[in-house]
């Protein structure tokens, strides 16, 4: 939150209108999770678009550093020592993944003890260190070496309420481009936003990866769950 505080975020949404895909999965005996599905759904739009998988650092000199795949860091609601928390599961291409793997990997996260998880164990880590120390080490993180920044946080993130029938508003983040949705309408509509980082990409852009990122749900992902 503190190194985050000057990131100019900006949300841009589209209602798209994914009725079929509903459908298609409801069909199913063990359908895969709506984070699944957005996943990799968004990791397809960012290997068709280099810019989502751009990310600003500003050392030595302001510079943006575009990782060679998509790594998605996935919002995930935990319990820790009988205290409600929030940590960060990495998952690596997963465009290059299927439905199944992707939601065994969530379930995982759900699931697993937060001490066998290893982006939650290093995060857990950093909290027992001084607060000048973490300050450092999390500015290391996200400056010193875009390739390190990709690996440790992830090229996007992902992060809903829609099981608790909400939506997020302004979202406040390191990762470039965060990508959101709410819960479904009676028609199958849903809106679906992305925050972004505006020192790395305008509007424009990302107002075309959500179009896309439409199409990819009603084309490649509607076909594998078929």
């Amino acid at each position: 939150m503190h190194l985050c505080r000057y990131i100019p975020i900006v949300p841009i949404e589209r209602r798209m209108q994914l009725a079929v895909v509903i459908s298609a999965r409801q069909r199913l005996a063990h359908p895969p999770s709506w984070a699944a599905i957005f996943v990799k759904a968004y990791a397809i739009t960012a290997a068709r678009h280099p810019i989502l998988r751009q990310a600003y650092c500003s050392y030595p000199w302001p510079h943006l550093y575009e990782a060679a795949q998509s790594i998605a860091s996935v919002a995930v609601a935990r319990d820790f020592f009988d205290e409600p928390a929030v940590f960060f599961g990495l998952i690596r291409a997963p465009n290059q993944q299927s439905l199944a793997q992707l939601t065994a990997q969530l379930n995982d996260f759900k699931t697993k003890p937060v001490e066998q998880i290893r982006p939650f164990a290093r995060l857990i880590r950093y909290t027992r260190y001084p607060l000048p120390l973490r300050r450092i080490l999390w500015w290391i993180g996200l400056n010193l070496s875009g390739r390190h920044r990709a690996k440790t946080i992830g090229t996007f993130a992902m992060t809903v309420l829609a099981g608790a029938g909400a939506n997020l508003g302004r979202i406040i983040s390191p990762v470039a481009t965060t990508l959101t949705y709410g819960p479904f309408e009676a028609d199958g509509s849903i809106v679906v936003r992305i925050s972004f980082d505006h020192r790395v990409m305008d509007g424009l852009p990302v107002a075309h990866a959500l179009s896309e990122l439409e199409a990819i749900l009603l084309g490649e992902i509607l076909n594998e769950l078929a």
